[in-house]
């Protein structure tokens, strides 16, 4: 049992460090990290770990003048795109922030001298259903944004996409895979 609590623990602050590291990365080609503390817009702005649905440069893409004419996209479809990140903005930092509020509550369990694993598992659950909401609410926003866009543009974007860099390692974005599994 220590030895599974250990490795859990572990797992836990390496996941929690790389999800603070990809949260102050920007997305190649995207703005700087920005966010409530950062003095910027909420962390929404960021390339999510949802590469079909979102292929461009993360951040704010259709403002990138470049880009923008590239896939010729009109000055009506970047108004509508900014309406779309607008309208989506108060819930998705409301949602980061249960999911923060969540974590949160997991680390003084799990760093307890008597960790209860009951409460630990229950609080698990919690965290993951806060990410899962957090997701799926960003997804609804991507899928608007990409509504706006011809198929042709949406082609254009696709192909402006970095390749996949899942080479380099097991998981999404070129991490490292899923977690090892442990044994009983």
């Amino acid at each position: 049992m220590k030895q599974i609590l250990s490795v859990f623990t572990t797992l836990l602050v390496l996941g929690a460090a790389a999800f603070a590291q990809a949260e102050q990365a920007p997305g190649p080609g995207g703005p700087p990290p920005e966010g409530p503390g950062r003095g910027g817009p909420p962390p929404m702005q960021r390339e999510p770990p949802m590469g079909a649905l979102h292929p461009g440069p993360g951040g704010r893409w259709w403002g990138n003048r470049e880009l923008a004419q590239k896939l010729g996209i009109t000055a009506d479809q970047q108004k509508k795109m900014d309406d779309i990140l607008q309208q989506h903005r108060l819930s998705l930092v409301d949602l980061r922030a249960t999911l923060e509020k969540q974590e949160l509550t997991l680390e003084p369990l799990v760093s307890a001298d008597q960790p209860e694993e009951g409460r630990i598992l229950a609080q698990i659950d919690k965290v993951a259903q806060a990410r899962a909401e957090l997701e799926k609410a960003n997804a609804r926003m991507l899928l608007d944004i990409r509504r706006v866009l011809t198929p042709e543009q949406w082609q254009k974007l696709k192909a402006e996409s970095p390749a996949p860099r899942r080479a380099q390692g097991g998981g999404p974005q070129g991490g490292p895979g899923p977690a090892p599994r442990v044994g009983r």
